[in-house]
């Protein structure tokens, strides 16, 4: 699930809240097991996305997903500290940009 108005997958379709639970209760009805949520676009290219932006834009999907699936697995990726200890809890936290991750992030 890519909160990103320039995702990559696909192209900002999901960067609206109401498009992304749309999209997670289709994936659910299609079976999904696990949600995967991310708020900055991965790789070198794409705006500037602020630490606070972030959170803004993971926290309360991952928020409404744990309220309607509670039995849903989500992780959130983030290559910053600050997501990871602020996600809604349970939330494996990982990273898909070498390189980029914050020592701080395996402690979380």
């Amino acid at each position: 699930m890519n909160r990103t108005p320039d995702s990559f997958y696909d192209r900002g379709a999901t960067f609206q809240l109401d498009h992304a639970k749309r999209a997670i209760d289709q994936r659910i009805h299609d079976g999904a097991d696990i949600i995967d949520i991310g708020g900055v676009k991965a790789g070198e290219a794409g705006d500037y996305v602020s630490t606070d932006e972030e959170i803004d834009r993971v926290i309360p999907t991952v928020e409404w997903a744990r309220q309607q699936y509670p039995d849903l697995i989500i992780s959130v990726d983030t290559w910053r500290h600050e997501v990871g200890q602020v996600r809604a809890k349970p939330a494996p936290t990982f990273s898909t940009t070498p390189g980029q991750a914050q020592t701080q992030s395996w402690s979380v």
